[in-house]
Order: structure tokens, then C-alpha cells, then sequence
């Protein structure tokens, strides 16, 4: 390999650690070679790993970017254009070192396919770009399935210190693997819709939602979200589709499904280009939503999003 070619490769490993020790050695040794070569660095990981390796870093954090992923990232489907896109586009000389972490123990069985398509989908959307992402791995509390998944998202992997090519890496098969079938809650309120519907539909969400308790802001939101993605189903989703609305485990749950089929697997996750006229619909959607669950085939389109009561 050339240097010119080592220095813009896409360099994504995952770091397997076991202690607090472990984790805030590997991160700072990790973030420290950034500040010897210069490189501008962003930290988004849980709130207590965040000040592990603020504490550890001493001195040496300041310039660097600390985000609490369970904040900001706490739809996964905003990861890459908000977080790792945001720092990475704003620093488009040289290259640049990022710790992201969006998968702890305490994500849920609804959010983990989300997080597992997010860690396969940075590949495609980093590939050629002279950036560095970091991943851990918490080999303890994590779920051994969780790990395994890690193997096949991560072209590089760290465990015990030690740096080695993944034998099993394939990003696609997991975005393949959780694109998972969707099925409608029993309860739910469902409106189908065509052109003429668009402004009705809007007021059904914003009605069932209401009465599900959601209040304030986040209504807002529902009716915006419902409005962006009805309007593609529309014009991208073959002219048709139904919303449906429902209550689970404290969250409302809106779905709009169309007959179309989504054939780019980073939709959604691209930030906007100045000017740029369409093309913000899902985007918005991962930006307002606590949660997005997508499933797209030959029998069309299901877009789910979730915002907490």
C-alpha cells in the first residue's frame, strides 16, 4: 500500500476491554498518539467512560471534543451524520480520531438492531476518508451475541492489547441480518393515505398521539415526522401507504409504510449539502426521533420511530 493510500484509509477497530482500568488505558493511549500527530479528536461515549477518559487524560483533554452518546446518539441512525459525519466534515484537512460507543449494556432489545446496522453502515459511509473511529467493547456486561456482531462490523480488532485483522468482517451481512420484519402492534390506529390525504393523516398522528399522552414539543415533533415520511411515501413509495400509532414499554410508536423499497442502505444518514433543495425527510426524522427502525424489501418500505411519553 502506498503511503498516500495508508494515510486516507478508513481505519475502524473495536476495542474489547474488561475493566475500568483497561478501557482508560487503551482510550488514552489511543487519544494521546492523536495529540502527538496532531489530529483534531472527538470523544462520544456513555457519561461515566466519558470522564474516565476526561480524568485520565488530565491535562492533555483540553481541545478535544467529549459528547455523552447516550445523549447524542441516542437514536443510532444519528450517529453518522450528526456526530461522526458533524466532527469528521468540520475538519476536512488531515486525519481524524474519534472514540464513538454507541453500544452499552443498557440498550434495549427494541434499540440494539438499530445500534448493530449503525456499527456496519460507518464503513460505507467513512470508506476512503482519512478518518479514525474507535469502538469499545464492553466484553463483561455485553451479551456474547453482541460481541460477535462487533467481529463481523470491525475490519480491526483489540483485545489484551494486542491489534489483529477480523476473520469474519462483512458490514453488509448485519445490515442484511437486522433488517428485520416489522409487525404492526395489535392495538395500533391505523389511517391509510394517498395524495390527498397528507393533511389528514397529520391531523390523525397528532390526535393519536395526544391521546397516547404525548405533550408539548414532542407532539410537534410526531406531526412533523408523520408529515415528512407520508410525503415520501408519496412521491418515492409508490403514492400510497398507511400510518399506524400505538403505546409500547412508555414510548409512542409511529409507523408509515408504503410499496416502496429503499435501496440505499445510508439514507437518512448523510447530512444535507448547503443548499440543498428535498432529500431532508428521513434525516429530520433520525434528528427528532428517540429511536428509528427501518425495514425495507420486494413487499415495500416499513419506517418505525419512537418518541418517550
Amino acid at each position: 500500500m502506498s503511503a498516500v493510500a495508508a494515510t486516507e484509509a478508513f481505519e475502524h477497530p473495536a476495542l474489547f476491554y474488561r475493566t475500568a482500568h483497561e478501557y482508560t488505558q487503551q482510550t488514552v493511549s489511543f487519544l494521546r498518539a492523536g495529540i502527538a500527530a496532531g489530529e483534531p479528536m472527538a470523544v462520544a461515549v456513555p457519561g461515566p467512560n466519558l470522564e474516565l477518559i476526561r480524568n485520565g487524560l488530565g491535562a492533555d483533554a483540553e481541545g478535544i471534543l467529549f459528547l455523552d452518546m447516550t445523549e447524542a446518539g441516542r437514536n443510532p441512525g444519528r450517529i453518522i451524520p450528526k456526530v461522526l459525519r458533524g466532527f469528521a466534515d468540520a475538519h476536512p484537512e488531515g486525519r481524524v480520531r474519534i472514540i464513538g460507543e454507541p453500544i452499552w449494556a443498557g440498550r434495549s432489545a427494541v434499540e440494539y438492531p438499530a445500534c448493530a446496522q449503525h456499527e456496519a453502515l460507518i464503513n460505507a459511509a467513512f470508506e476512503g476518508r482519512a478518518v479514525t473511529i474507535l469502538c469499545p467493547y464492553d466484553e463483561v456486561r455485553l451479551d456474547a451475541g453482541v460481541l460477535a456482531d462487533a467481529r463481523i462490523t470491525h475490519p480491526t480488532l483489540i483485545s489484551d492489547g494486542r491489534e489483529a485483522a477480523s476473520d469474519v468482517y462483512d458490514w453488509q451481512a448485519i445490515v442484511a441480518r437486522y433488517n428485520e420484519s416489522l409487525p404492526v402492534a395489535p392495538d395500533a390506529a391505523v389511517f391509510p393515505f394517498g395524495v390527498d390525504e397528507l393533511r389528514a393523516v397529520r391531523h390523525f398522528a397528532v390526535e393519536q398521539a395526544g391521546r397516547l399522552g404525548l405533550r408539548g414539543e414532542r407532539l410537534q415533533d410526531a406531526e412533523l415526522a408523520v408529515g415528512e415520511l407520508t410525503t415520501n411515501s408519496v412521491v418515492h413509495g409508490g403514492g400510497s401507504g398507511t400510518c399506524a400509532i400505538w403505546a409500547e414499554h412508555g414510548q409512542l410508536v409511529c409507523e408509515v409504510r408504503d410499496g416502496g423499497r429503499l435501496t440505499d442502505p445510508l439514507a437518512g444518514r448523510r447530512p444535507p449539502r448547503p443548499g440543498q433543495v428535498g432529500g431532508r425527510g428521513l434525516i429530520l426524522v433520525h434528528y427528532m426521533a428517540d429511536l428509528v427502525r427501518v425495514h425495507t424489501g420486494g413487499g415495500g418500505t416499513a419506517i418505525r420511530f419512537y418518541l418517550g411519553l
